[in-house]
């Protein structure tokens, strides 16, 4: 990756970046290589997801290269347990053998390529590393007064790299780094040049003499969960892919292919998606709840705030069937647009019911009073509506900078605004009489439940008679 020309497809433009190189041995090299594509404007290409899929079908066509492509959203989601560069999604493996962790974590990776809406599946058991095995050999270190510790030191101050002190002036400060070298630290046999001091400062003895060391090939590092050994298995999903079903189906496949000794939990996106979805859905029945309160003290009634919020459901559902047809994901932007639906299908039963209130207290009996409300609340419910619908209009379209992430904001809103506006003209009328005809012959009747201030209407040709208090 050069990071000047672009042969992956006309629909990026390569823009240098930074490349890492992790030196082993002067004749094997781990090379990481990270750069940075930012794409052409959306109508000159076809959508990221797709732009991401293609390029990454040919890069991994090179022999033994693995690319991890993604694109920057303006929403990121911190997902603390694993590296966004090898795959939005994780899920972690962790138990008490590592032999068992690794062997389990092979499988799984193996059976969950087989799913066809993962774009690729890889985890991070880089086992086949170059390492040197160093084995300080005690005996003799001790016949020359050397502890442990103080080879670990030499070692350390030779290859760590790290400063031992910090030189600070007016203006700036230096690191003072020991180290070996570079020529003399580039091949193991560099070793035979150390040499450690004895404890009691008098003695230079050669690293030879109480070290052995030998290559041997095994994990570049050993990733830790809660103390226990783990290993992680990313991947992404292809665009036409949804999340639900391809954690469902990873948990699934993990029931079948982990023994009991080995525990297995999503991490990643996939782990943020469920905790949010499930503390969404949670504070979602809180919310319709205190709704019902704050309404039920407004109107003094038990009744009618289940007038108001009876759109509520239906133009949730009216939202999440537009995603539907849409063929539209269910994300945390979706999530967004439900909260403000209910928020603006609320306000249009509240006008029609509190008006008709308003007219019942007046003298009319509740035919009169739901009817006339539905005629002098239509235009401004239309107004409202459609006010918030344009508004919508543009997230539902994509219009921007990553309008595609939030299309299913706008979706929702305007799916659920077309729905719910029926319920609200056609159907909260009907519910309103059924619920007050309920309220006079039920509740009334039970002293917890009756009304403070009933008014008995006697209407005469639709002139509203004098309110009488019981």
């Amino acid at each position: 990756l050069d990071g000047t020309t672009s042969p992956y497809g006309p629909e990026v433009d390569t823009i240098p970046g930074a490349t890492r190189s992790s030196r082993t041995r002067a004749r094997r090299r781990v090379r990481n290589a990270s750069n940075r594509w930012m794409a052409r404007p959306r109508n000159e290409r076809p959508p990221i997801d797709d732009v991401i899929a293609d390029v990454s079908r040919q890069i991994n066509q090179i022999p033994g290269l693995v690319a991890y492509i993604s694109p920057n959203p303006v929403l990121q989601i911190s997902t603390g347990a694993t590296n966004n560069s090898q795959g939005k999604f994780s899920y972690s493996i962790s138990g008490i053998s590592q032999e068992e962790v690794r062997s389990s974590t092979e499988e799984l990776t193996q059976r969950l390529r087989s799913y066809p809406g993962f774009l690729f599946v890889n985890n991070d058991l880089q086992t086949k590393t170059p390492n040197l095995e160093i084995e300080i050999l005690r005996e003799p270190a001790a016949t020359y007064g050397i502890s442990a510790q103080r080879i670990l030191s030499a070692l350390r101050a030779a290859y760590s790299q790290n400063y031992v002190y910090l030189i600070k002036k007016q203006t700036d400060q230096y690191q003072v780094i020991l180290e070996v070298d570079d020529s003399q630290r580039s091949v193991p046999e560099n070793l035979k040049l150390l040499y450690v001091r004895s404890d009691d400062l008098k003695t230079l003895v050669p690293l030879s003499a109480v070290a052995r060391w030998k290559e041997v090939v095994g994990p570049q590092n050993i990733a830790h969960l809660n103390q226990f050994p783990a290993a992680n298995i990313s991947f992404n999903l292809k665009p036409d892919a949804v999340i639900g079903d391809a954690a469902a189906f990873v948990e699934q496949t993990a029931r079948e292919v982990l023994p009991g000794s080995v525990r297995g939990e999503a991490q990643g996106e996939t782990k943020v998606f469920t905790e949010t979805i499930r503390s969404l859905s949670v504070l979602m029945i809180f919310a319709v709840f205190a709704m019902y309160v704050i309404l039920g003290i407004l109107y003094e009634s038990y009744v009618h705030p289940l007038t108001v919020l009876s759109s509520l459901p239906v133009a949730a559902v009216g939202g999440l069937a537009t995603l539907l047809i849409l063929g539209q994901e269910c994300s945390l932007y979706a999530f967004v647009g439900i909260f403000l639906l209910l928020g603006i299908v609320k306000k249009n039963g509240i006008m029609m019911v509190d008006f008709a209130l308003q007219r019942m207290n007046e003298g009319l009996d509740s035919v009169a009073a739901v009817h006339e409300a539905s005629i002098e609340r239509f235009r401004p419910i239309i107004m409202t509506t459609l006010a918030s619908l344009m508004g919508a209009l543009p997230l539902a379209f994509g219009f921007g900078a990553d309008g595609a992430a939030r299309k299913p904001l706008g979706s929702i809103i305007v799916g659920g605004l077309i729905v719910s506006q029926i319920i609200t003209l056609y159907i909260t009328p009907v519910l309103f009489l059924y619920l007050e005809d309920f309220q006079e012959k039920v509740l009334d009747r039970v002293p917890l439940f009756r009304r403070q201030n009933v008014t008995k209407p006697a209407v005469t040709e639709g002139k509203p008679a004098e309110p009488m208090t019981a």
